[in-house]
């Protein structure tokens, strides 16, 4: 427990400093472009390359020691930030540059985030996996409360050079701490010796997602996990506009610490209870709430009723992720945890490139000319909702609230989900439970 610590604090570094330079980068990028479009490309960047390679990723990950992945992964990442330090240097930094290192630093996320996950299953004993899981939610929240923050302040003082610096330094630090200690291994692979050929790394991808297929809870709660990620990818578009249309730019400042405030007291929530039992209801109970906070669109905001709004939809999201992540901690074979957080990792990043693709198109083009004055809803649902700027938003919010609630109904239908954590053997044991099965042997 002390290793999985010490490394969560090194990401946790690690995840300031990389937000610090992904929020100046942004910032530099409008400013220097004044388009939203090339805005958008420095997300889309940032996930595409992940979703490319993730499934490759986590055969690979299974292979090799996973240690060395992140220490690898890590550093390959600082790498591009340095690229990035020396452009600045001789005043050679262009957009291109910064697509550039963001689809590196892409490409080795999808092995360190895989590699991540499957060594603390070996690191954290099994009572301590929902908590564990709760630290990396912290680190999460963390980072969103003191990036934005951070970075504006230090734009104005040690700008963009000093802040790429900060995040090399952090890159040093997370590095070191892997660097200092070591991970048990798991039980090999029976392939793990062969070579590293096409057809044995495609063979060893399938065996993950043949391991989801065959079990159709886990089938079941991989399929539903798409609409929250969905979810929060349509207020990551839309949330800052939506803001802006009834209050000021340091208003949305203040709203957003508030959302990472909620973020951090959820995960502190779950490293301390543990969250609820059985996990599955956790997941299920969360998410329905966050759509029921979303049905709240119709209400006119105010400062203070976002601010409280997206407090508690973010706090509930850590329990939501933290709950089904200890479920497929201890239901999936560790030498083949990496194959599965890799697929699942790809599944998330592509249910966030739905939600940035379709929102902005269906909210500029649909919803918003529907409720405007004298539109197509105007006279029907624009007498709920209201008529008018950031309408539209408002009136997606409800829509993406009622496919949380529909979705979680159904998946609360399903036996198989919902029985999920006891029709499927635990794939670890604790300790009391191995040495109860030795004294049955």
């Amino acid at each position: 427990m002390q290793t999985f610590l010490l490394i969560s604090f090194g990401q946790l570094a690690s995840l300031i400093g990389s937000g610090l330079t992904r929020f100046a980068l942004g910032v530099w990028v409008f400013q220097t472009t004044g388009s939203v479009t090339q805005f958008a490309l420095l997300n889309l960047f940032s996930y595409l390359p992940t979703i490319a390679i993730s499934p490759l990723a986590g055969a690979l990950v299974d292979r090799w020691d996973r240690r060395w992945v992140m220490i690898l992964s890590d550093s390959a990442s600082g790498l591009g930030t340095v690229a990035i330090a020396l452009l600045i240097y001789n005043d050679g930094l262009q957009i291109w540059h910064i697509y550039a290192v963001a689809c590196v630093s892409a490409f080795f996320s999808a092995f360190q985030w895989p590699a991540y996950a499957a060594a603390t299953t070996v690191l954290v004993p099994k009572q301590h996996l929902s908590r564990a899981n709760g630290v990396v939610q912290i680190s999460k929240g963390a980072a969103k409360i003191a990036a934005p923050a951070l970075s504006g302040f230090l734009l104005l003082t040690i700008q963009l050079q000093g802040i790429v610096l900060i995040d090399i330094i952090t890159f040093l630090f997370a590095v070191g701490t892997l660097l200092a200690v070591q991970f048990p291994k798991p039980e090999k692979l029976p392939h793990s010796e062969e070579p590293y050929g096409w057809q044995h790394l495609i063979a060893e991808t399938k065996q993950g997602w043949h391991y989801i297929a065959q079990r159709p809870g886990m089938l079941a709660l991989a399929s539903f996990l798409t609409v929250p990620y969905f979810s929060l990818g349509v207020l990551d578009v839309l949330f800052w506009p939506f803001v802006l249309t009834f209050t000021t730019s340091a208003d949305l400042g203040l709203i957003l610490s508030f959302g990472g405030c909620g973020w951090l007291v959820g995960s502190v929530a779950m490293s301390t209870w543990g969250g609820p039992k059985p996990r599955i209801y956790g997941v299920l109970l969360f998410v329905a709430f966050q759509g029921t906070l979303l049905l709240f669109g119709w209400v006119r905001p105010t400062v203070p009723i976002a601010a409280f709004g997206v407090f508690v939809y973010l706090c509930a999201y850590p329990i939501v992720v933290s709950s089904s992540q200890t479920i497929w901690h201890q239901k999936v074979p560790t030498d083949l945890q990496g194959r599965v957080f890799a697929l699942l990792q790809g599944m998330e990043k592509t249910a966030a490139i739905a939600a940035y693709t379709i929102s902005g198109p269906l909210v500029d083009k649909v919803l918003s000319p529907m409720l405007s004055p004298g539109g197509l809803l105007a006279d029907n649902v624009g007498r709920f909702v209201g008529v008018g700027e950031g309408r539209g938003m408002a009136f997606l919010f409800i829509l993406i609230g009622v496919l949380n609630l529909v979705a979680t109904g159904i998946a609360y239908r399903y036996r198989r989900l919902r029985r999920l954590e006891l029709e499927i053997p635990d794939a670890i044991a604790d300790e009391d439970e191995s040495a109860a099965m030795e004294v049955v042997n």
